[in-house]
């Protein structure tokens, strides 16, 4: 049409996630993998079954944790990877977030293989990395010895919504 222009871009992202067994990992990496485990234990998901825990690395050592809590009132619960960074905004303030672990389950054993975190989940983790100037690695877990493992997750989220969006 006349009068309109064209525009183009060139993206290049790093979109690379590895695999891994879980004995294949260093040790550092197995705990935090654990910890994720352990949370996973106090996860609520009567509804969907699918039972969700995670767990924080932080930069002073510290290991915060955080379960999927479901509730029949949908969409009022909310996802493991964000109950344990908002947990970490409150017993952390200030420290960066170095890694997280997500592990996932059924009650009914049903082999699942490494879940990634939703979208509203990525858009919070991405914020946590913008925000504290240090990418986040990731490990995905399922009920099998695989684990996925990303150096960011700008990896998951390459076009995450950000602040300049409310520039005009």
């Amino acid at each position: 049409m006349a009068g309109d222009q064209e525009f183009s871009t060139n993206i290049q992202r790093n979109c690379v996630i590895r695999g891994h067994r879980f004995d294949a990992l260093d040790q550092d990496v197995q705990q935090l993998i654990r910890f994720a485990q352990k949370a996973l234990a106090t996860a609520y998901a009567p509804y969907s079954n699918f039972f969700v825990g995670a767990a924080l690395r932080m930069e002073n050592g510290t290991f915060i944790l955080g379960s999927n809590q479901e509730n029949a009132a949908y969409p009022s619960g909310l996802c493991a990877e964000r109950t344990a960074m908002f947990a970490a905004g409150v017993q952390e303030p200030g420290i960066k977030v170095l890694a997280m672990a997500v592990v996932v389950a059924r009650s009914d054993e049903t082999e699942l293989g490494p879940a990634f975190p939703c979208g509203s989940c990525l858009q919070v983790l991405l914020e946590v990395e913008r925000r504290q100037k240090t990418p986040v690695k990731v490990y995905l877990k399922g009920t099998s010895e695989h684990v996925y493992e990303a150096d960011g997750v700008s990896v998951f989220l390459p076009f995450g919504f950000d602040p300049s969006a409310f520039r005009i």
